[in-house]
């Protein structure tokens, strides 16, 4: 379970996602996950909700190990919030979760319940009494039963038992609804089953270890509350998404490779299609049209709470029309194509329906302009002839104020009568000189208001008549407009089925515009996937590393059915090894995700699992050693791959004592050998243990080739050739990779005569040559003592110097290093 969790939360913005508006960036940073899980004699059943599109996903019960590896892959995927489960559970779940709390960065809130709030009764009473807008209030409880039965099996009771504890959940927090009235209830506009089945086991360490995701802190200072952003990896290359629920399918499918043929299939033939140069076009057009897509789920729930924004008019508009557009684009492509079809038969009429009754019924520019819902004219006859009136009533008005102007003071020399809404008509004079005190602005027959800006607001009898019989017109246009938009909010509300079918092929759609494009960018081509057992890569390429490199040498990859399918690499550092084990394993993932793949030609048989044994993790904080982190990953490729997965393991063995991790080593590799060659997984392994060949450690087996990276030696300097072939490097050439990460020369040399001495059994001695410092010392002593020679008594003086200074430094040892 420790590689099982891995980096979980991180819903940072996402690099290469164009078009994606800062409002649906708040939304989906707003949205509010809540998982409910019950765990019960190896049996998981959960259920969580996303408060983002007010959505009840759930999953029937699945049979799950003791270490619980299918809720650890679940909650990497959704991320949780917040995690309710019982608390009277079992061990496992109890373990489960303490090792969850020790994973950094990521510490979702865990709510116990007690088990009664887990009945299966309680759950289901709970469900029948949730808050499901789109059902009229006046269903009956068996038509309501009949509804929940075609959205949501009955045959799980372990979800259903979470389901309750869940809905408790909500109410008590009011998710949502937080600053409603308490007679309004959390929403549930859409129930989804939320499914695992056909996919292909990655844990978070090769996640981390292949650079399929990568997070790096935003350079933004307006973007620090999000904290993170898409780097440098395979998703940040691929996401081309034009809306923000394609990024978030996108994301998902890499969450979720599949060993499903016909999805990939269906995948692979979108892309195939737009990735032909003559439909650039078609793929222009679309993928504007897609610009203006925004998040429907979120603008349906804000009506459904009667909470609409005055810019989710244009929004909706906007994003319906362009929908209706992209249906009507993909009716004159290819009906073969299975999204194509779905597209251009899935999208209803009521689309049509409601961009024309939205066009025929909003005033854009006026609800812009006043910030409120505003009609068009001939909608309502009675609202035309209430703005009637109010177009004409400043003439209207300019007449009555004359009038009243003839019966006031001489001294007032002028007036006007304004309406104010709430407030009604009022006459309105300026200020006289002599006006100072509030008794000053009494007058004969006008009821004092107000003073504003130097003029003084009053009551008539003429404008009391007014009101009577012109009203308050604002405000009754007012409320007549909002009558209105009731009732055009229910008339979407009605067909919004159709909006969310929508919301699922666009998604899927943008997603696949979005690999075609990085498919033309950089030259992939389209793997064929069958179900059999081989990997077959044409000059494969790294897809990040031709990106940061000017050059690039391709290498192939072969792993048949019963021979070569146990690939052992060996060769200097730095000849890219490493990156070969990498490329390979990204090749594999990208075919599992539909899509296109850096190579001239590739055929992929499907894979349910890719382990890797490449990179330690830091040890502070899951209290584990280097070694014990990577020995638990071994331990997870040993005990769970099978015949069809990938097994990518470097440098394994290297954390201890050399002689106990070539040993283990040989010892796993003996293990997969030993097996049926129908069990055997496709292995790559890197290795800079030449004795595990040099000693005969591995069995002799057409299942096992070997495998090395060229290079030349010219003169003392080691040239990397990244060209793989078949043999065997018999020699790891340490020295010159030291000497070309600067070691000085004399370690060098030391360390090359002390490698020579133990090959061949002969005695290393060792250095005592005094220091440099010290030397040079002595030679200034000896060099001051020749020149205070008395040369007159050459003969004596000459013979002791020669005695006591150079005859003993000549007996010394010479400093080697």
């Amino acid at each position: 379970m420790a590689g099982s969790l891995g980096e979980l939360g991180g819903r940072g913005v996402v690099l290469g996602a164009p078009g994606l508006n800062e409002e649906d960036e708040e939304e989906e940073e707003s949205s509010l996950v809540l998982l409910s899980v019950l765990v019960q004699h190896g049996q998981v059943g959960l259920c969580f909700y996303d408060s983002g599109d007010s959505s009840l996903h759930y999953m029937v019960d699945t049979p799950d190990n003791y270490d619980l590896h299918l809720l650890a892959r679940v909650i990497r995927e959704i991320s949780p919030h917040v995690i309710i489960t019982s608390a009277k559970m079992e061990h496992c779940m109890t373990r489960f979760l303490q090792h969850l709390a020790s994973i950094p960065h990521y510490k979702p809130e865990v709510v116990t319940y007690p088990y009664v709030d887990f009945g299966l009764e309680v759950g289901k009473q709970r469900l029948l009494s949730a808050h499901l807008p789109l059902l009229p209030a006046s269903i009956t409880e068996r038509d309501r039963m009949s509804y929940l039965s075609s959205c949501i099996t009955f045959d799980s009771p372990l979800m259903l038992r979470a389901v309750g504890a869940l809905l408790k959940c909500l109410d008590r927090r009011r998710v949502g609804v937080e600053l409603e009235d308490s007679s309004v209830g959390v929403p549930i506009l859409q129930f989804h089953a939320y499914t695992l089945k056909g996919g292909v086991y990655i844990d978070s360490d090769t996640y981390s270890v292949l650079q399929i995701f990568k997070s790096d802190m935003h350079p933004s200072v307006y973007k620090l509350h999000s904290g993170e952003k898409e780097g440098l990896s395979l998703y940040g290359i691929m996401n081309r998404c034009r809306c923000k629920f394609g990024a978030k399918l996108l994301r998902q499918w890499f969450l979720r490779p599949t060993q499903d043929l016909a999805v990939l299939c269906r995948r692979q033939e979108v892309i195939r299609f737009f990735t032909s140069p003559q439909n650039s076009d078609v793929l222009s057009t679309l993928q504007s049209l897609l610009r203006n897509i925004r998040n429907i789920p979120s603008l349906l729930r804000r009506m459904s709470l009667a909470n609409t924004k005055v810019t989710d008019w244009q929004s909706l508009y906007k994003t319906v029309y362009s929908v209706v557009c992209v249906r009507d684009s993909v009716r004159h492509l290819p009906q073969s194509i299975g999204v194509f079809r779905d597209i251009s038969g899935g999208f209803s009429d009521d689309l049509s329906y409601i961009t024309a009754l939205i066009g025929r019924i909003v005033d854009f520019e006026a609800t812009v302009q006043e910030n409120r819902f505003t009609v068009k004219p001939n909608v309502d006859p009675a609202i035309d002839e209430k703005k009637r009136r109010m177009a004409g009533l400043s003439d209207f008005l300019t007449d009555v104020a004359r009038r009243e102007l003839e019966h006031l003071d001489p001294r007032v020399p002028s007036c006007c009568v304004i309406y104010i809404p709430l407030i009604g008509f009022l006459l309105s004079l300026p200020r006289l000189p002599s006006m100072v005190e509030k008794e000053d602005f009494e007058m004969e027959g006008l009821e004092f208001m107000f003073l504003s800006e130097d003029r003084l607001h009053y009551r008539s009898q003429r404008t009391r008549e007014l009101d009577e019989l012109l009203g308050d017109m604002h405000c009754d246009i007012r409320d007549m407009e909002t009558a209105v938009m009731t009732q055009l909010q229910n008339a979407i509300l009605e067909r919004s089925p159709s909006l969310y079918q929508v919301l699922d092929l666009i998604a899927e759609l943008d997603c696949l515009m979005a690999m075609s494009s990085a498919s033309q960018e950089y030259s992939y081509t389209s793997p064929k996937l069958a179900s059999h057992k081989k990997i077959t890569i044409t000059q494969g390429r790294h897809p990040l590393l031709e990106l940061c490199s000017p050059v690039f040498v391709a290498n192939s990859f072969q792993s048949f059915d019963k021979e070569g399918r146990v690939k052992i690499i060996t060769g200097p550092n730095s000849s890219g090894k490493s990156i070969y084990l990498k490329q390979v394993g990204l090749i594999v993932f990208m075919a599992l995700i539909g899509s296109d793949v850096p190579a001239k030609e590739a055929e992929i048989g499907l894979v349910d699992g890719i382990y890797t044994r490449m990179q330690s993790r830091e040890s502070v904080s899951v209290g584990l050693s280097t070694f014990m982190i990577d020995l638990n990953q071994m331990a997870q490729a040993l005990n769970s791959s099978t015949g069809n997965s990938l097994l990518l393991i470097d440098e394994f063995g290297k954390g201890t004592n050399s002689v106990d991790g070539l040993s283990l080593l040989a010892a796993s590799v003996c293990h997969w050998l030993r097996k049926a060659p129908v069990d055997v997984p496709h292995i790559l392994l890197s290795t800079n243990f030449h004795s595990l060949l040099q000693l005969g450690l591995l069995p002799a087996s057409r299942m096992v080739s070997f495998l090395t990276l060229e290079t030349a030696v010219d003169g003392d300097e080691l040239v990397f050739l990244y060209q793989l072939r078949e043999g065997i490097c018999q020699s790891s050439y340490a020295a010159n990779i030291a000497s070309l990460a600067g070691l000085p020369a004399r370690l060098v040399h030391r360390a090359v005569e002390v490698s020579e001495h133990y090959r061949t059994g002969k005695p290393i001695k060792r250095t005592q040559g005094a220091s440099s410092d010290e030397k040079e010392k002595r030679c200034k002593i000896m060099v001051e003592k020749f020149l205070s020679l008395d040369l007159d008594n050459k003969d004596l003086d000459l013979k002791s110097f020669m005695k006591e200074e150079i005859l003993p430094s000549a007996g010394e040892p010479q400093n080697s290093s």
